[in-house]
């Protein structure tokens, strides 16, 4: 783990960030660094994971005493008045009395049960579990920053999709105007290729209101202002090499979401010996100083004192030993291994929720190759066949219906193979994601 994390804070730092006021185009992996950087989602998994190392640095406190001073110091303004067997009646007024008295305790557990040491177990245990907290979070950074950014790269290859069809209506409407001005074509051919043009032209205004929504999202997830403007690459590159076998195997170990609860049955495991320390009895030696003094200005009986002072050390030890507490403590021991076996169904229950994802995932990858294949061979016939259609049309042969369908043919084919890329690049995002391999894909 600490491997991955030196690789990660080198590839933050080797990589140039993103600068809001440069108008350069934004790669991929300045768009990571630039999460990674700023990220609220993991700004905020960073500052749980510092309590964590906080209270770990602490770990060992619990093995050391406990000294508490005290100090109190009370001024009294008083009537008194006596009377005794052995003769008469005494009073007097505006007497004053001044005690101060200061203590230093000590007190130093000995033997709790091993409750102490438990403890300092769950302190490590939960600073691992910030840190596996924090590379799962940067790990689904990366992959929303990835799947956002190639989003806008995929709408961006729709759109010239979209700005090619507008090129062949363009030419459509002039083929049929020339026709209908020369008298062999028909007013009906020329107005369809008209609203044909027009609606590709709303296709083009809507897909870029498509395009900057998607930029807000990236922005958003690199947490820099609304305002910033630059260009992503046009191109989707793809890992075509990822085998079944090898995103399965060693799964446990690697990924982030199961090593998070692999990481809860050990600290409820922990908890269960936390509870049953209150079953042994506590130890403890005490210590103190204590001082203590009282001045009189006056006193109304001749043998009462008109100062007085104490102080000196004590020590001993103290043992508080439960014999009954309501079955408290077998209470908590019980609801605390409870908690070990619902940790454990749910590791279980996230081992089969991983593997399926990563079933289904990849059956989604090797899917999409197919299509991908399908999609190349599609796009050639359809230009050929498109070519096909316009000679024809263009001498009479061929209706205009027929030329239309020809280019809806290569505009579906091409944004079948668009599609296909971007699905395929998802899947693969979500691979390695699941498999917890994205942060060293990154870098």
């Amino acid at each position: 783990m600490k491997c991955s994390f030196l690789l990660l804070v080198s590839f933050i730092f080797s990589t140039k960030i993103f600068s809001q006021d440069a108008p350069d185009s934004l790669t991929i992996e300045q768009a990571i660094a630039t999460a990674l950087q700023n990220n609220y989602d993991i700004q905020i998994s960073r500052n749980d994971s510092l309590i964590a190392a906080i209270n770990y640095s602490y770990r060992n406190a619990g093995f050391l005493p406990g000294v508490n001073a005290s100090s109190t110091m009370l001024f009294n303004n008083n009537s008194q008045s006596q009377t005794l067997a052995t003769g008469p009646k005494r009073t007097g007024s505006g007497i004053r009395t001044n005690n101060t008295n200061a203590a230093l305790n000590l007190n130093w557990v000995v033997f709790d049960g091993f409750r102490v040491f438990a403890i300092r177990d769950r302190l490590g245990e939960q600073l691992a579990f910030g840190s596996l907290t924090i590379k799962n979070q940067l790990v689904n950074t990366i992959s929303d920053v990835i799947k956002t950014y190639y989003d806008i790269v995929h709408q961006k290859q729709q759109l010239r999709n979209i700005e090619e069809q507008m090129s062949l209506s363009a030419d459509r409407l002039k083929l049929a105007q020339y026709k209908f001005d020369i008298g062999v074509g028909i007013k009906p051919d020329l107005l369809q290729a008209q609203v044909d043009f027009n609606q590709q032209k709303a296709a083009q205004l809507n897909q870029l209101t498509v395009i900057e929504q998607h930029k807000q999202d990236l922005n958003r997830l690199m947490n820099i202002t609304n305002g910033a403007t630059y260009k992503v690459n046009d191109s989707i590159p793809l890992q075509s090499g990822l085998a079944l076998g090898d995103l399965l195997n060693n799964i446990n170990e690697s990924s982030p979401e199961l090593l998070l609860a692999k990481k809860n049955i050990d600290i409820a495991g922990i908890n269960v010996r936390v509870a049953k320390a209150d079953r042994f009895p506590t130890i403890a030696l005490i210590s103190a100083y204590n001082f203590s003094k009282s001045n009189n200005n006056t006193v109304i009986n001749p043998y009462q004192p008109l100062s007085t002072l104490n102080h000196g050390f004590n020590y001993g030890i103290s043992a508080s030993i439960p014999i009954f507490n309501q079955f408290q403590v077998r209470q908590e021991v019980k609801q605390a291994e409870l908690a070990v076996r619902f940790q454990q169904l749910n590791y279980q229950n996230q081992q089969s929720v991983t593997n399926t994802n990563i079933i289904n995932t990849y059956k989604t990858y090797t899917t999409q190759k197919q299509v991908m294949t399908l999609g190349d061979s599609s796009i050639a016939l359809a230009k050929e066949n498109l070519n096909i259609a316009r000679e024809r049309y263009r001498v009479g042969v061929s209706t205009f219906i027929e030329l239309r369908q020809a280019e809806q043919s290569l505009a579906d084919a091409e944004n079948t193979l668009i599609t296909a890329r971007y699905n395929l690049k998802i899947a693969e995002t979500e691979l390695l994601r699941l498999k917890g391999d994205l942060i060293k894909q990154a870098q």
